[in-house]
């Protein structure tokens, strides 16, 4: 237990000492909406000032995300119970019942040809969803 709120101590800590630091690498002309942008050589020495006055988070002592629970909220024993209530009261489908997958229609009514020339344009008018990006794509395993 005391493990716990010593993390949660750390946590906050880091997270208000590491506040000023952020805010102090984040605010520069890029921020401002109509600002001109800022070379490489402005960035540099604005970096080098800020390096020199200890303004900078040393790198792996930011904030860190705090990481989702994979513990489930139910024991075992209680989802068994809320299987066998659902199952009961109907609201389960049977195994094999569930909803089919869409089986292909036959043959295109388009040739090779005027499909290739859909996507060109598709593509030119920004129609196209990136790959990785469309529906049902999640974190590959």
């Amino acid at each position: 237990m005391q493990s716990k709120i010593g993390f949660v101590a750390l946590a906050v800590f880091g997270l208000a000492g590491a506040a000023p630091s952020v805010s102090a690498q984040t605010t520069d002309a890029t921020t401002t909406p109509g600002a001109p942008p800022v070379s490489r050589e402005q960035r540099k020495a604005e970096t080098a000032a800020a390096n020199k006055a200890g303004q900078l988070t040393p790198a792996g002592q930011g904030p860190m995300a705090p990481t989702p629970s994979k513990k489930s909220t139910m024991t075992r024993e209680q989802r068994k119970a809320q299987a066998r209530a659902d199952e009961k009261a109907g609201n389960m489908i049977p195994a094999g019942e569930g909803p089919v997958a869409p089986t292909p229609t036959g043959k295109s009514t388009m040739t090779r040809e005027q499909r290739k020339a859909q996507a060109r344009a598709d593509e030119k008018a920004g129609k196209m969803i990136p790959a990785g990006e469309g529906p049902g794509a999640g974190p590959s395993k």
